[in-house]
């Protein structure tokens, strides 16, 4: 069964078409990245229509859409509606401009548009739940970031600075076969990674001091996603301390992580172990969060997710402790829930590595 036969089972049963015109969810229904074209498919068949660029391509490599290349789109759209004897079309509300709704109504205005967050919200849960071919591409993107940090960890000494240590990062990652960066690279040191989503800068590394790498690879248009956290020298008392609660969290989330909780429930298990050591006012982001074809997707682990999470579902797990003006530590892992437990598709060792 395609992707979308599996959506139109999820639609009522009044839904005749669907649109697809987001980049992201045009490749996860058609397999093929471009920067345009439409998908309109019906309960029969589904097509793509895209222009004169992407058309040779289109034709070699998608399988499951009929490919049609597109000469006047709104012209395109009306004779297949009414070959499928189509009155209506559901449209992605989440993406979809106000402005290029109003111009396909006026231009479309024998059919009718339902512009709820139906469609939205069907795809995202059908994202969510990742089949074995998307598992495999994150997978290897996972094993791309994995190497880069092997080889990474050689590279960090005292007097390297940030920008060069993610410039090396990244250029590791797309000579391991990366298509892309994930996003982009984060390494902070010493006071600066108590800034969680810092950048990169000219600061130089020093001994004693703490070196936060988040970073992930793409490979085939899925993402990986992870955070390691390495002492330069000996870390002090307090350095270890905080590392051993982010660790303790981090893997008390891990033993509890599997379908059937809610993002809350998940987040909670890691969050009060950092509050009962009184560091509940520097965990200051969710758990964690699913990543696919895009870094974050739905659903996630935080305070406020009350979705109960799923078979197939991948979540980050990446709790954090963060003190202003002396160091922050993150430690992230993510994983493949399942019934009863979930797989760890984080393979990197987690105990404090101190790098001489």
């Amino acid at each position: 069964m395609t992707r979308l036969e599996r959506l139109f089972e999820n639609l009522p049963e009044d839904v005749d078409s669907v649109l697809i015109t987001s980049d992201i969810n045009r490749r996860y229904f058609s397999g093929m990245k471009s920067s345009a074209g439409t998908i309109i498919a019906f309960r029969d068949k589904a097509y793509l229509i895209i222009d004169f660029r992407y058309i040779e391509k289109a034709r070699r490599t998608v399988k499951a859409l009929e490919v049609i290349e597109q000469k006047n789109l709104i012209h395109t759209i009306s004779e297949l509606m009414k070959k499928h004897n189509a009155l209506n079309i559901a449209i992605e509300s989440r993406t979809m401009t106000v402005s290029t709704l109003a111009h396909l109504k006026s231009q479309l205005s024998s059919f009718c548009f339902i512009d709820t967050d139906m469609l939205s919200n069907e795809i995202e849960s059908l994202r969510a739940v990742k089949d074995e071919t998307e598992i495999e591409c994150i997978k290897k993107a996972q094993s791309i970031a994995e190497t880069a940090f092997e080889k990474i960890l050689k590279f960090i000494r005292p007097d390297v600075t940030e920008r060069q240590v993610a410039l090396e990062l990244n250029r590791i990652m797309f000579e391991e076969g990366a298509e892309d960066i994930s996003f982009d690279t984060i390494v902070l040191s010493g006071k600066n990674t108590s800034m969680p989503h810092g950048v990169p800068s000219d600061k130089k590394i020093q001994n004693g001091e703490f070196v936060l790498m988040d970073f992930g690879a793409v490979y085939n248009g899925y993402h990986s996603d992870m955070t390691r956290t390495i002492c330069v020298g000996e870390p002090s008392p307090e350095m270890r301390k905080v590392y051993d609660i982010v660790l303790k969290a981090q893997l008390s989330a891990l033993d509890y992580a599997k379908a059937g909780i809610t993002g809350t429930q998940l987040d909670k298990i890691a969050r009060d172990i950092i509050s009962e050591e009184g560091y509940g006012n520097c965990f200051g982001h969710a758990l964690g969060h699913s990543v696919g074809l895009e870094i974050h997707e739905a659903p996630n682990a935080s305070p406020a997710s009350k979705t109960i999470l799923r078979a197939g579902n991948i979540i980050t797990i990446e709790p954090g402790i963060y003190i202003e003006g002396k160091f922050g530590v993150r430690i992230e892992d993510f994983v493949i829930l399942n019934e009863n437990s979930c797989e760890n598709l984080t393979k990197s060792a987690k105990n404090i590595i101190i790098s001489k």
